[in-house]
């Protein structure tokens, strides 16, 4: 049993399934909760309300980290693809696909220009100032 645990987080697509589910939970746990205040903030019992309430702020909050933790596990998952295909490059040149990292860098220096050589719209002079 104590295998089955260990291997729950063996990938980040377990992690991902996992936060997806708990973020489903989430989900429901907050749409009762928004019943509850509903159905409470008609009755006269304020402190009820009010704890309500704040459990109700908890688990949006809750919410929100799900949501950044689904974008951070696919964010690493992406990662983890770019150097596996990096290390398929370096280990098999003649087969591999050009990557980002194969193909030459320009500086952005040399590609866009210096903000102060930039004319803005602000900073034009009229047409006929120009050719006095």
């Amino acid at each position: 049993m104590s295998h089955e645990i260990e291997s729950t987080f063996d990938s980040i697509e377990s992690a991902q399934e996992f936060v997806g589910l708990l973020a489903e939970a989430v989900a429901g746990a907050k749409q009762e909760l928004e019943v509850d205040v509903k159905r409470e903030s008609s009755l006269k019992f304020p402190r009820r309300l009010q704890a309500l309430r704040v459990a109700l702020y908890n688990v949006e909050k809750l919410e929100l980290h799900m949501s950044k933790s689904r974008r951070i596990l696919n964010d690493l998952r992406t990662l983890r693809r770019l150097l596996f295909e990096e290390r398929v490059a370096t280990a098999a040149p003649e087969q591999a696909k050009p990557t980002l990292a194969s193909t030459p860098q320009t500086p952005l220096s040399t590609v866009l220009p210096h903000p102060s050589s930039v004319v803005s719209p602000s900073n034009r002079k009229p047409q006929s100032a120009a050719a006095a």
